[in-house]
């Protein structure tokens, strides 16, 4: 592949992908959880229905069981209507209409949608007559039948074995002076619970209407207070209908050939059978029953209930018209938060881009390359480290540069000297006497000063010059180092002397290698004192600074430009562009400094004005412990 050829995935198709998988995500999610939602809705809604339609078939049943017809029926349809929230129609086993709860008015003949001979269709577009209910769509099949007297186990699965409607009871009913007499004998018994035995009694109706006393639990109460005889025994009422009853069972048991049985009020009967005759005098009572109730309860209808009013007119829930719009909104949102991704992409890719070429072309050697660095992002932030590293890089190849230049000079001399020598030796032009000796031991000397300075620097870089650290007097070290130094200080005509006054106390120690110090002073001392003309003075002393020890050189020199400052601890750098040896050293010295003042965990800073001389001060780390702290500074 091409270097200058574009990445196989670019940022772009990546915001791309990411961005569709990410719409997919939210679009599947969103549809999900509105499906979810409404499924949940339509079967909440379907319970409430069938709540509804057992509601209805209930009451109705009750209306049948005590009532002959149905022509009373239509106020407790509409009533059911009402509160449901949907259509009742009952009609006649030929889809007769009886009652519907849509007609105009009591009497009002039925509407097309349940004509007379027919299923009741759904509902048509056609206008209501004028004061009817909002039509609603019918079953084509009937919900269920409402017979009392065969009660549908599916909409009341709790009705009795025989499925005969509890509160069918027929000429059972009581007459109003025996149901009367009932309930003033009920009351009493629950009067005398309450107040000789303190049981909260209480008197209630059963299935059939007859008054019976309640208690706590149902358990017996002794025979204080007995339930009076009315309450256990039968009416006359219910003595006739028990009577006809039985006849209708016994004869339904001799044509089956089985013995007669004598019936209760409670419909149990006696004598007991063996199993088999068990089940046929279960079924005769059954048949028995109903043959005797067909006078006293409606006939059998059929029941049809409607959807809501207005269900009609929705359409099915994720039908094939709503699918295609969820469809069509999904792709209006793919296709919108592709652009947005696009666009942002454009304008991320491209300073990215920009950036990478800019990086080939400096990979390439064109150390010029820079980018337009625009806003405050964090891209516009990257483009801006770039351009200050691609700086700095180029300003490191200039010094680089310059460096090798410098340290081709600074070998040349010496040897270019010591080869001239050595061939006017070899020539016999002079005699190889003491003078020349000391001169090309001199030349050596330089040369391995500046090997040792390039060495020492090569193993700074490198982490591997050591430092032998001990407990270190700053005030002996500056004395040491004056001493040292003071014969060539003498020779030019510069006082070198240690400024005592503002030093420290004696016996501040700082934690460092002697040996490194002493090179880092000597090496400020002696430049300082290159730079010093005669009659100058070269001032050495200390001072404490929060937990820091400051070693400052001093001198009265003609001082460094403020443009030159920043370089003068750069490798090979001489004010005096020439390198004459008459003023300036190799140009390694102050480099040094740094390093070791680096290497000792410090820095080391200057401080200059043309023609007021120079200030190097060399900052190290110095805890308060070791003597040091509370310093009297300047």
């Amino acid at each position: 592949m091409r270097r200058d050829a574009p990445p196989r995935r670019s940022l772009l198709v990546r915001l791309l992908a990411l961005s569709a998988l990410v719409s997919l995500c939210s679009i599947a999610a969103t549809a999900w959880l509105t499906a979810r939602t409404t499924t949940g809705a339509i079967r909440q809604e379907q319970r409430q229905v069938l709540a509804d339609q057992a509601r209805i078939y209930h009451e109705l049943l009750g209306y049948a069981a005590t009532h002959p017809d149905w022509t009373g029926a239509e106020s407790t349809v509409r009533r059911l209507a009402a509160d449901t929230g949907q259509r009742i129609l009952l009609t006649t086993p030929r889809f007769e209409p009886v009652v519907d709860s849509a007609a105009a008015a009591p009497g009002s003949p039925p509407s097309a949608a349940t004509a007379p001979g027919s299923p009741p269709p759904a509902a048509t577009p056609s206008a209501p007559p004028p004061g009817a209910a909002d039509r609603t769509v019918l079953p084509r099949t009937p919900t269920t039948t409402v017979d009392p007297l065969s009660v549908d186990l599916a909409m009341l699965p709790d009705a009795p074995a025989d499925r005969i409607d509890a509160r069918a009871v027929g000429p059972f009913r009581l007459t109003t002076a025996e149901r009367a007499a009932m309930e003033e004998a009920a009351r009493n018994r629950a009067g005398c619970l309450r107040s000789e035995l303190g049981v909260e009694a209480t008197v209630t109706d059963d299935a059939a209407g007859r008054p019976v006393v309640s208690v706590p639990g149902g358990r017996p109460l002794g025979v204080r207070c007995a339930p009076p005889l009315v309450l256990d025994a039968p009416t006359r009422t219910e003595s006739a209908a028990l009577a006809d009853l039985t006849a209708l069972v016994n004869a339904c048991l001799e044509r089956q050939q089985i013995r007669p049985v004598t019936l209760s009020l409670g419909l149990q009967w006696a004598p007991a059978r063996d199993r088999e005759q068990e089940q046929v005098i279960s079924a005769c009572l059954a048949n028995s029953r109903r043959q005797q109730l067909v006078r006293y309860v409606a006939p059998p209808v059929l029941l049809f209930v409607g959807a809501p009013a207005g269900a009609a007119d929705q359409a099915p829930v994720l039908s094939a018209p709503h699918r295609g719009r969820v469809a069509e909104v999904a792709a209006l949102v793919l296709a919108v938060t592709v652009a947005i991704t696009t666009i942002v992409g454009l304008r991320l890719s491209r300073p990215l881009n920009a950036l990478t070429r800019a990086a080939r072309r400096m990979a390439d050697g064109d150390l010029s390359a820079r980018v337009s660095a625009t806003g405050r992002d964090e891209i516009a932030g990257l483009a801006a480290a770039f351009n200050a590293m691609a700086q700095r890089r180029e300003q490191l190849e200039e010094l680089r540069r310059a460096m090798v230049g410098d340290i081709a000079h600074e070998l040349r001399t010496p040897l270019s000297n010591i080869r001239g020598w050595l061939e006017a030796v070899e020539d016999g032009v002079v005699t190889a006497d003491g003078a020349l000796t000391s001169s090309l031991l001199e030349e050596a000397l330089q040369l391995q000063h500046l090997i040792d300075d390039l060495r020492d620097l090569a193993d700074a870089d490198a982490g591997e010059l050591a430092l032998h650290r001990e407990p270190v007097d700053v005030e002996d070290l500056l004395a040491q180092v004056a001493t040292a130094h003071g014969a060539r200080a003498q020779a030019s005509g510069v006082a070198l002397v240690v400024d005592t006054a503002s030093t420290t106390r004696a016996g501040c120690e700082v934690f460092a290698d002697p040996v490194r110090l002493r090179q880092l002073v000597g090496n400020l001392v002696a430049n300082a004192v290159r730079h010093t003309p005669a009659g100058g003075t070269v001032t050495l002393r200390n001072r404490t600074e929060s937990d820091a020890l400051l070693i400052e050189v001093a001198d009265t020199g003609g001082g460094i430009a403020e443009a030159d400052l920043p370089l003068v601890f750069e490798r090979f750098w001489r004010a005096d562009k020439s390198r004459n040896r008459q003023s300036g050293g190799s140009g390694l010295g102050l480099a040094i400094v740094r390093k070791l003042a680096e290497l000792h965990g410090g820095g080391v800073h200057a401080a200059s004005s043309p023609g007021a001389g120079s200030v190097f001060t060399v900052r190290l780390p110095a805890p308060a412990a070791a003597g040091c702290g509370g310093g009297a500074g300047r």
